[in-house]
């Protein structure tokens, strides 16, 4: 399951690339006709409208937090299911090594029983995809309002002239990448288990963001380097790894000594002995 949805998160990405690429340049203005010009110019004119003193990159770092105070109800269901999925994982270990014949009869019993687990704890293991996928839209809107909207192409930001032009400095190019790391690391720091795959994902995703954004507008990465950030304090307020670790290593001490006590009370002699 864990795999499908990291090649979902990696499909996903390679289509965003995609259709970064193929989406149309011509400029958007009110009287664009187009649905989808319709939202981007949206889009523009709310950034256009927190540009305080006509700041286009304060413009999308308040439209950025806003966006991501609005998901934030999503994300913390996001959370809390990954969590459930997580806790999961040594009973679903379980299952695989009792049903481990690779015959159909035995893999249809075992998804049957898997899916009769999650059932059981309330786990969905597509939930943990959802942010994403609303996500994209959102960050392919931003794309194309900094790139076809005039005024927040031509804007400008401490020391970014050009908002709709890469960083020539690479500064949020590698911002983008450290905070994608940072939250992708925190978030595998509170795994069950570790996992092979995951732990190489931690390391593509960011240089995945690095590329795309030492070649993509500024104003973009901009938006990157903003999500990220809260992406990590969220994190470390809702799901604390390091509270969540300690937790775990409590109740590991408290089940210890709860078959200590059970042990002594089977074994009295023995306790005499000692």
């Amino acid at each position: 399951m864990k795999k499908k949805k990291q090649l979902l998160l990696m499909t996903t990405m390679l289509v965003f690339i995609v259709v970064l690429s193929a989406c149309g340049t011509s400029e958007i203005s009110a009287s664009s006709t187009g649905v989808w010009e319709k939202i981007v110019y949206l889009f523009a004119q709310a950034v256009k409208g927190l540009s305080i003193g006509g700041s286009r990159g304060i413009g999308i770092i308040l439209f950025t937090l806003i966006i991501r105070i609005i998901l934030l109800p999503l994300m913390h269901f996001q959370t809390k299911s990954m969590r459930k999925t997580q806790e999961l994982q040594p009973k679903i270990k379980q299952l695989q090594q009792q049903y481990a014949s690779k015959d159909v009869e035995t893999q249809q019993k075992f998804r049957e029983e898997q899916q009769k687990l999650y059932a059981e704890y309330g786990v969905n293991p597509y939930a943990g995809c959802l942010p994403l996928l609303v996500q994209m839209p959102i960050l392919m809107a931003i794309y194309q309002a900094i790139s076809r909207v005039p005024e927040l192409r031509e804007g400008s930001f401490l020391w970014l002239k050009i908002l709709g032009e890469p960083d020539p400095y690479f500064i949020l190019p590698v911002l983008a990448a450290i905070l994608t790391f940072a939250s992708t690391y925190l978030s595998s720091m509170s795994q069950v288990e570790s996992n092979a795959s995951l732990k190489v994902m931690n390391y593509v995703m960011p240089v995945m963001i690095f590329v795309m954004a030492v070649n993509l507008p500024s104003a973009l990465s901009l938006y990157w380097v903003v999500s990220n950030a809260f992406q990590v304090v969220q994190t470390l307020l809702i799901n604390n790894p390091f509270k969540i670790m300690k937790e775990r290593e409590e109740m590991a001490r408290k089940e210890r000594e709860r078959v200590r006590a059970l042990e002594r009370a089977q074994n009295p002699k023995k306790k005499r002995k000692k």
